[in-house]
């Protein structure tokens, strides 16, 4: 299989539907009244924050072709950059903090990328990850910065207008299920928007550089500022999920930048399939969900999810959802196809 075919840009009807129901299913379930509901909107609420620093990859990885290992080192940036603009004393308003941890990421994501997105194949491969390390180090080894011990967030972010609603919150990240329906939201509006510029001149030009870079630069398209842009924007989504797991987890560390992260980003965006978005969310939601039952059954469980990766790099090429796909159009194929009614009675007048 090509490289381009490998990517599932666009979704079957049937596809659509049955993502669109895991949503409807996903805004339902803090009316289920399960037992630890708290604990599983806690860990659904991960799940999202994940699928959109999954999606900001599949940006580079899947519609690009540009496989970075060290795009979490923008996800802790602004996870850390929550924490320092947090005071001991109170919340910090989200609707600046936010904005501002978010473009932190994209600017860092900018200076980096200025100089790696000159290289290609496995040379950007090993560039990404080692901007990442020094990134990873400067927290890691300074006191300063929080150390190897990290950074406490002891309030989420305020929804306060100043003294607009007489300085009241308008939403209570606090309270579980509002931050739940918050990431629930923003999930949904990072799909959306990237979605549009998937199919906007811009992300068709991204789509071009992917299948062969040296055609588009002959055609006349500045590739470099494209790539440069596109790591950028990357950077800076996978800003947004940094911030939101701060917020929700209440801590950072340097981890949060480390190559183990970055490495999961990748395999969740395989998992699920490149190039359309819907595959980040759903390998994020699958890898997420893989290893919290594999490790239940042992203390070796990246055994377990680096055999199952491997198995549906080999079977399922095109992700979970390609392999989807494949199973919609066999079913097709195989359903018996009625012949039309003037055929049957053109048939009964010759006999």
């Amino acid at each position: 299989m090509s490289a381009a075919s490998a990517h599932l840009e666009h979704l079957p009807r049937s596809l659509q539907l049955t993502l669109g129901l895991g949503v409807a299913a996903l805004a339902l379930f803090p009316f289920l009244g399960l037992e630890n509901t708290d604990y599983y909107l806690q860990m659904l609420t991960q799940m999202m924050i994940l699928a959109i620093f999954a999606m900001s990859l599949d940006l580079l990885q899947g519609v690009t072709g540009l496989v970075s290992l060290g795009h979490a080192a923008y996800f802790g940036l602004a996870g850390y950059a929550l924490a320092f603009l947090t005071p001991e004393s109170g919340a910090v308003s989200l609707w600046w903090s936010l904005p501002l941890a978010a473009a932190g990421a994209g600017l860092a994501a900018l200076l980096i990328g200025f100089f790696v997105v000159r290289t290609h194949g496995i040379y950007f491969i090993m560039v990404t990850m080692a901007f990442a390390q020094m990134v990873f180090f400067l927290f890691f080894d300074n006191k300063a910065l929080g150390g190897s011990d990290g950074i406490y967030v002891y309030f989420k972010p305020s929804t306060a207008l100043g003294g607009l609603n007489g300085g009241a919150e308008l939403l209570d990240l606090e309270n579980k299920v509002t931050f739940f329906y918050c990431t629930l939201v923003l999930l949904l509006g990072v799909y959306a928007f990237l979605r549009r510029l998937l199919f906007s001149p811009f992300g068709r030009a991204l789509s071009g550089i992917r299948v062969n870079e040296h055609r588009m630069r002959a055609m006349g398209y500045g590739t470099l500022w494209y790539k440069l842009s596109a790591f950028t924007l990357a950077g800076t989504l996978a800003g947004v999920a940094g911030y939101l797991w701060a917020a929700q987890t209440g801590f950072v560390n340097p981890e949060l930048m480390g190559f183990h992260l970055s490495a999961h980003a990748i395999m969740m965006v395989i998992l699920g399939g490149m190039g359309n978005f819907a595959g980040a969310i759903v390998g994020a939601f699958a890898f997420e969900y893989l290893m919290h039952v594999f490790k239940d059954l042992t203390k070796h469980w990246q055994l377990l999810m680096g055999g199952f990766i491997v198995l549906v790099v080999i079977f399922a090429p095109r992700g979970l959802l390609g392999l989807g796909q494949s199973l919609t159009e066999r079913l097709g194929r195989r359903r018996p196809v009625a012949a039309p009614a003037h055929d049957v009675n053109a048939g009964e007048q010759h006999g």
